[in-house]
Parts: structure tokens; sequence; C-alpha cells
């Protein structure tokens, strides 16, 4: 079996704010794009138009109708993939070596030359991260973007992954949450930033933001709602389209 580092100094992760991602799925279109050309790849699809398509997918979004502690509704979008964790159990269990963990920067990776398929690391993996390729019969799974954000060749501000890059509300954060100053780490100590089933004991290295408070309900003296505290945005001295605008984004 695999062998896990005993400690990374980098941990390379992503934060996701759940308050500010609107599931458009921009996240995961740009992930299939760039992980189907890149040294992982490719990432082929099977009857793709068709009544019943097969294909990998890296990065998924799920949406959810969820209630909040106040008693009112929201739909919550779950982005999901690999959380590269720090005891990966995928990589424990794989008997080929194929599905690793990098010592110097804490990202799981999946040989596919020496993959032989046998699933064992997706039955292992409690988030559901890794997927089957149909065509390649290899497994698949994030790598966030580790032949993108080391490429020279690229702009500094390219050299991150595609799913960071393409979101077009700034819901995703890719940094080292190894260091305390990084910005991705400052992000997270500020929102209370949670690991996702941490009872589980692997440690995950991604980390969500909760989703803020809504606004509080109007009262019944036609007062207009209010932000809560913190927002920075006042309603009753905005222009009426701002406070239009504040009323629609902020629902």
């Amino acid at each position: 079996m695999t062998a896990l580092p005993a400690a990374t100094p980098k941990k390379l992760g992503l934060v996701i704010d759940l308050d500010t991602c609107v599931g458009c799925h921009a996240c995961a279109v740009a992930c299939k794009q760039w992980n189907d050309i890149g040294e992982w790849g490719p990432l082929p699809d099977v009857d793709g138009s068709g009544p019943r398509p097969e294909g990998a997918w890296l990065n998924r979004v799920h949406s959810y109708d969820v209630t909040t502690p106040d008693g009112t509704g929201m739909t919550l979008h779950f982005p999901r993939s690999c959380l590269h964790c720090e005891d990966a159990a995928c990589v424990t269990v794989c008997p080929t070596g194929a599905s690793h963990k990098r010592a110097d920067d804490g990202i799981v990776l999946v040989d596919p030359d020496t993959c032989i398929g046998c699933k064992l690391c997706a039955w292992a993996c409690p988030y559901g991260a890794r997927e089957l390729d149909p065509v390649q019969k290899t497994m698949k799974k994030c790598t966030l973007c580790a032949d993108r954000i080391y490429n020279v060749d690229l702009a500094p501000e390219d050299r991150q992954p595609a799913c960071v890059q393409a979101c077009p509300t700034r819901a995703r954060h890719f940094g080292d949450l190894a260091d305390p100053e990084s910005a991705v780490s400052r992000l997270v100590a500020e929102r209370d930033g949670q690991a996702l089933l941490p009872e589980l004991g692997y440690r995950p290295v991604n980390r969500y933001l909760p989703p803020r408070p809504r606004r509080n309900k109007a009262g019944d003296t036609g007062a207009p709602a209010r932000l809560e505290d913190g927002h920075g945005f006042d309603a009753d001295r905005a222009s009426p389209l701002l406070r239009w605008l504040d009323r629609v984004l902020t629902r």
C-alpha cells in the first residue's frame, strides 16, 4: 500500500465561499476544459449529446434547498472536488502507488500510467471525489491544476487553478493553508472556514466559508429591511437603484 508523507511544508488547497457561489458551473466547465488538455488528460466523454452521457468530471456543483436558522429558505450551491486530505485514505489503500500525496506541497494525485482502475481509492474516499474514466479505465480527480500553477510560461496571475480563475463571483480562492499569513488562511480565520466532515479524521485541506446571515424581514410598519451589522451598506442613504440592487442580491 502507498505511504503518506509524515508532513508537508505546504498545504495547497481551495477555500470556497458558499455565500457568493451562484451555482453557475463555470468552475466545473473550466476544470473540464483545462484538464482535458493538461498533463493528466484527456477527460473523454461518451455519448455527450445522447440520452445516456457518461464522462469524468473533476469538479461538480450540487444545489440544495435549505432552511436557515431563522426559518427562511435559500438555495445553497455546493462545489465538490478532491479535498487533498492530510491523512488521505485514497492514498493508503492504493495497491500500486498510483494514488499518492506529494511531499513538497501536499497535492494528492493519481499516476495514470500505474493506475489499474481497481476503484479502491473511490471506495475509501468519503467525499465522492474520484471518478473512473469510462474510456481509459483509470481514476481521475482534482489535481489543483498542478501542471498550471507551476507553469513558468504563464503570467503569474494565471498560475492558479482553472476553476479559481473562471469563477465570476470570486467564490473560489487558492493558496497555502499551512501558512497562517496567507490570504486564504486569513480568509478562513475571518469567516470561520469549515472543514468537510472533520469527525472522520482525514483532515481535509480545503475549507468552506459558510453563508452570511441574510437580511432581516421587513416589519409590519413598512420599514425597509436592514442589512446585518458589518455589511457596510446603508440602505437609507443609498440611491433607489442601489437599494433595488441590494434587495435583489441579498435575497
